[in-house]
């Protein structure tokens, strides 16, 4: 996604090619810029923190990234980098065709439950949207920018499947795409403070699955939310890249 400041968000070396040295410094700050902006808001880290929990000198780091914002939306871009290869492709480059509707659900359906094991990444997101509400706050338009885009994308993917699933347009497939964003905002952070009394994936289906837009053929699609099953608890840090936090 591009910042608006003229500079490429981060970029991993090329697939199947060894990072560079410097390749792997940026990396390792940006690992740990997530978890401590995770485990405590962006506010309250200082860029010595990170650069202390990285391993690095002060100036060390201040080589790599000049400044806390301009680290803070490397980090959510890196992981949008991996959240939107398929599923919201035209966020990385636009113009890109974009998978099915019915694919792209699953895909969404997917990222639900790899959330549920990125218990860290989550928190950032949660954290940072929160605190992005702030006009002044260097991720308030990175926050704003996103969720226009996931409103729209997902207004399409509903539209489609409405139409295939021959609803019409009883309802907004608008006003669907702000209800289903709002859920999993809403679910991921009761989530946080109670991760297995809140199965996040199988709340989501349930919502999809009464306005008939689950896929008829998905193993799951007519099974209901199920509580205490665990769900979240495995400990991942908030290094771990793997899951677009909504």
């Amino acid at each position: 996604m591009s910042t608006g400041n003229g500079r490429a968000p981060y970029r991993p070396g090329a697939e199947g090619a060894r990072p560079s040295k410097g390749e792997r410094t940026r990396a390792r700050v940006l690992d740990s810029a997530a978890e401590l902006f995770s485990r405590s808001g962006f506010n309250a880290v200082s860029l010595r923190d990170i650069a202390a929990h990285a391993g690095l000198t002060h100036a060390g780091l201040l080589h790599h990234f000049p400044g806390k914002g301009r680290l803070l939306l490397e980090v959510l871009e890196r992981r949008d980098l991996i959240d939107a290869r398929e599923l919201f492709p035209g966020l990385l480059r636009p113009g890109s065709p974009a998978p099915e509707p019915a694919r792209r659900l699953r895909l969404l359906l997917e990222l639900v439950a790899r959330n549920s094991r990125t218990p860290g990444l989550v928190a950032l997101y949660a954290k940072m949207s929160a605190e992005a509400t702030d006009p002044d706050h260097p991720a308030h338009a990175y926050f704003a920018r996103r969720y226009r885009y996931l409103r729209t994308e997902l207004t399409g993917i509903v539209a489609d499947l409405q139409r295939a699933a021959g609803a019409g347009d009883a309802v907004d497939p608008g006003v669907v795409a702000g209800q289903l964003l709002a859920l999993m905002d809403g679910l991921q952070t009761q989530w946080l403070l109670e991760p297995e009394a809140v199965p996040m994936e199988a709340l989501v289906r349930d919502f999809l699955d009464r306005l008939g837009l689950l896929p008829t053929d998905d193993p799951e699609a007519t099974a209901g939310p199920e509580t205490g099953d665990g769900a979240g608890t495995e400990s991942v840090d908030g290094a771990e890249a793997g899951g677009v936090s909504r």
